[in-house]
C-alpha cells in the first residue's frame, strides 16, 4: 500500500539552497556510450534517479531476463543496445510499460537486420531480443513519435558496420532531445551530418573522456514553480549551467513572464521573485519541452493565468496519459483543462488545450499520481496556497528521489499520513 503525504507551507516564503542530482536524460545517454566505448571513463554527478539506477543495473546484469520497470527511456535504450551488441535477452517492464508503444523502434531495428520478437501484444513490450545480422544502414521514421526512439538508434549508430542514415518524415517532436544526443555523441568524438530531415552517422569509435553531468532542468522546473507561486522566493540551485544542453532549460525564460529572475553563477543559478502581479494569459508550444507542461499548468492554476497549450501530443504515452490526468486533478480545484477543436496551419493539424480558472481550496482533494513522478512533483507546489495531500510519496524516486527533502529545505511541512 502506498504512503501518502500532507504538504503545507506555514510562511509562503521559499528560500534556500538546493543541490540537484545529475540530469536523467544526459546520464542515460552517457551510460549507453560508456557501455559501447572500448576504453573506460568516469561519469561525475550521475543521476540518482530510479530510471538511471535501473539502467546501471541492467547494463551490469548477466541475467537473460531483464526488467526495466517503469523506466521508459531505459527500456528503449536497452532495446537498441541489446539488439546491436548481440546480447540475447527477454526485456520486460511494469504493467504500464507493457501499454507503451515500442513498435516504431522494433520495426526500425528489424529492418536493419535485427531480430526482435514480441512476446505479448504486437507493438508493445515485452520483447525477446536475439542476435541478428545488421548490415543495412538506412531507416525511415515517423517524426511524431517519441524522440527516445530516434535517440536509441543514434547512440548505437556509430557501432553499426555501415553506420546509419535516419530519414525523418517531417520535423521531429522534442527536437532538443535529439540535439542533446548528438552534442553528447560529438563530445565523445562522433561526427555526424544533419541536413534537413536526414541524419547521417558513419561507422566510428567512441573516444573515452571523463564527463560531468549537468543537473536536471526538468527537476529544476518544480523549484521555479515554487518561486512563481510563493509570496517571496530566493532559491540557489547547484549543478545547473546556461549551456542549454537540455531543452527544459527553457523554463528559465518562460518564468520571466511570471516574475522570476534567473542569475547564473559557476555551475549554479539563483532564482528570485521580482514581481507579484499575475499575467492574465500565457500561450506556449510544448513540442520541444513536453516534460515541463504539467509544471506550467499548475503554475497557471495557482496564479489564475489562463493558458493556451499546444505540442502536448506525446503526453498520452508517458507514464500515464498526462493530459487526461491534468484534466482530472485540476478539476478538483475548479480549474478547467479542455481539449480544443483541431486547428489547421499550412495543412498541419494543431491540437490546443485551454486551461482556465484559479485554484480553489478543496479540503477533500487528494492528488492521484497514476504512477507518474511528474504528477506528484508538479502539484506539490500548490501547497504554498493551501494544504495538499499527495498520493504515493515513493513515485518521485523515478527521477528526483530527494524531492520531498528538498521541499522541506525550502520551508514546506511534509507529513507522512500512513502506509
Amino acid at each position: 500500500m502506498s504512503i501518502d503525504l500532507k504538504i503545507s507551507h506555514p510562511t509562503k516564503v521559499a528560500k534556500g539552497v538546493i543541490h540537484l542530482t545529475g540530469s536523467k536524460s544526459i546520464s542515460n545517454r552517457v551510460l549507453i556510450i560508456q557501455a559501447l566505448c572500448k576504453d573506460e571513463f568516469k561519469i561525475e554527478n550521475l543521476s540518482n534517479s530510479a530510471d538511471t539506477q535501473t539502467l546501471v543495473r541492467l547494463l551490469a546484469s548477466e541475467n537473460l531476463d531483464l526488467n526495466a520497470g517503469h523506466a521508459g527511456t531505459t527500456y528503449r535504450f536497452m532495446t537498441a543496445y541489446c539488439a546491436v551488441t548481440g546480447r540475447e535477452t527477454f526485456l520486460s517492464g511494469s504493467e504500464r510499460m507493457h501499454q507503451r508503444p515500442i513498435g516504431e523502434l522494433v520495426d526500425a531495428i528489424n529492418s536493419l537486420g535485427g531480430d526482435i520478437q514480441y512476446k505479448g501484444e504486437i507493438g508493445f513490450p515485452p520483447l525477446e531480443i536475439k542476435k541478428g545480422n545488421i548490415e543495412k544502414n538506412s531507416v525511415s521514421l515517423k517524426s511524431n513519435i517519441s524522440s527516445q526512439y530516434i535517440t536509441a538508434l543514434l547512440l548505437v549508430a556509430p557501432t553499426l558496420p555501415n553506420g546509419l542514415i535516419i530519414n525523418l518524415e517531417s520535423e521531429p517532436v522534442s527536437r532538443p532531445y535529439i540535439e542533446m544526443t548528438l552534442r553528447i555523441m560529438e563530445y565523445f568524438g562522433i561526427s555526424y551530418q544533419w541536413e534537413e530531415l536526414t541524419i547521417t552517422i558513419k561507422p566510428q569509435e567512441y573516444i573515452a573522456k571523463n564527463y560531468f553531468v549537468e543537473s536536471d532542468w526538468s527537476s529544476a522546473s518544480y523549484l521555479y514553480a515554487i518561486a512563481a507561486i510563493a509570496e517571496d522566493a530566493d532559491i540557489t540551485i547547484h549543478g545547473l549551467t546556461n549551456q542549454a544542453l537540455q531543452g527544459d532549460s527553457a523554463i528559465s525564460k518562460m518564468m520571466s513572464s511570471f516574475g522570476i529572475k534567473t542569475l547564473y553563477e559557476d555551475r549554479s543559478l539563483r532564482i528570485t521573485k521580482v514581481q507579484q502581479e499575475s499575467i492574465p494569459f500565457y500561450e506556449y508550444d510544448f513540442i520541444s519541452q513536453p516534460d515541463i507542461a504539467q509544471t506550467v499548468s499548475v503554475i497557471g492554476a495557482a496564479r489564475g493565468t489562463s493558458l493556451l497549450m499546444s505540442g502536448l501530443q506525446t503526453l498520452a504515452i508517458k507514464e500515464t496519459d498526462r493530459t487526461k490526468a491534468l484534466k482530472t486533478e485540476l478539476k478538483k480545484f475548479d480549474v478547467s483543462f479542455v481539449k480544443m477543436p483541431l486547428r489547421f496551419s499550412q495543412k498541419t493539424a494543431i491540437q490546443y488545450f485551454m486551461q482556465e480558472g484559479k485554484a480553489q481550496y478543496n479540503e477533500e482533494a487528494e492528488i492521484e499520481t497514476y504512477d507518474d513522478h511528474r504528477m506528484a512533483m508538479a502539484f506539490a507546489p500548490l501547497a504554498l496556497l493551501f494544504p495538499m495531500i499527495i498520493k504515493d510519496k515513493e513515485v518521485v524516486r523515478k527521477s528526483y528521489p530527494t524531492y520531498w527533502d528538498d521541499l522541506a529545505q525550502l520551508g514546506f511541512t511534509v507529513e507522512t499520513l500512513g502506509s
